[in-house]
């Protein structure tokens, strides 16, 4: 259901306020660019720092933008369960086509509880879900144990497999490819997740670069391993550049630089350093982008 290259959409800000006339550019932009879906307020929507207001509303613009023209799947997680129900619930509301769950972080529960808590999120709210597991933020891993029984849940349809491991995303694509899209969570390796089975990434390079990542897909998704193996390779300078420091730091100054949005980002975050601006400059002439 929801496969091919995917943008995490960055949140613009101006005067620490939605800069809601850039979101929507970027969305036209995103679609443009041949991107097949938008996850807002995901990590790189910054999802920690906005209001509950403001998350919502964030997720409201980008679906009146995109116009059903792909999908929208919201971020909808945190670390309660309660909460995870209601803004998934308001999600819906407001005409997302699907859901982006990460695991519960900084309470660190066990699988069962995991099982659990994903088990009641889409039982209250059963629009079409991504499980999305990023150890390295939440101190919580969903093993690919946990993933299996949970794909018997009609509601789940997929998994962002952000671990950045080639061995942990085998794992996965073996006990649930035929039953989830396993979709990378990580840009670097992107290209080898597609050569082990799996059906996509949830991008935070995209939201440079949309059409240099949708074409690697579609080559993969071809089985034009040559042309995706140089679009990897294409890429990976700019996809090291933009996670010298956390994400969306990078990406939204690579965005202001391209002229797209403010260079503006919430405490505890702060613009990217000085040290990193002419190397991530750099990146972006080399591929045009500037």
């Amino acid at each position: 259901m929801f496969t091919g290259a995917i943008t995490a959409l960055v949140t613009p800000l101006r005067g620490d306020a939605l800069d809601e006339e850039s979101l929507r550019r970027l969305v036209e932009e995103q679609i443009a660019g041949g991107i097949d879906g938008l996850v807002p307020v995901g990590t790189t929507g910054e999802s920690p720092t906005l209001t509950n207001e403001e998350h919502l509303r964030v997720i409201e613009i980008v679906v009146q933008a995109v116009k059903k023209r792909v999908p929208v799947i919201a971020g909808t997680g945190s670390n309660s369960t309660r909460e995870t129900i209601e803004m998934s619930e308001a999600a819906r509301r407001v005409g997302a086509d699907g859901l982006l769950l990460v695991t519960p972080y900084y309470n660190r529960p066990g699988q069962e509880h995991l099982y659990r808590h994903f088990k009641a999120v889409v039982e209250a709210v059963p629009l079409p879900s991504i499980l999305y597991n990023v150890p390295s933020r939440t101190a919580c891993d969903l093993l690919p144990e946990t993933i299996a029984r949970l794909a018997e849940l009609r509601p789940i349809v997929g998994v962002k497999e952000a671990t950045g491991s080639a061995l942990r995303a085998s794992q996965v694509i073996a006990r649930v490819g035929d039953r989830l899209a396993v979709l990378s969570g990580d840009d670097a390796t992107a290209y080898p997740l597609f050569a082990l089975g799996g059906r996509g990434v949830i991008s935070v390079v995209s939201n440079v670069a949309p059409a240099l990542m949708s074409a690697m897909w579609d080559a993969a998704a071809a089985g034009d391993w040559k042309q995706a193996r140089e679009l990897h390779y294409r890429l990976l300078p700019l996809g090291e550049g933009l996670f010298v420091e956390a994400n969306p730091i990078p990406v939204k100054a690579a965005l202001a630089m391209m002229g797209r949005i403010a260079d503006e980002i919430r405490p505890p975050l702060y613009p990217l350093a000085a040290q990193y601006r002419d190397p991530l400059r750099a990146q972006l002439r080399e591929l045009g982008l500037v």
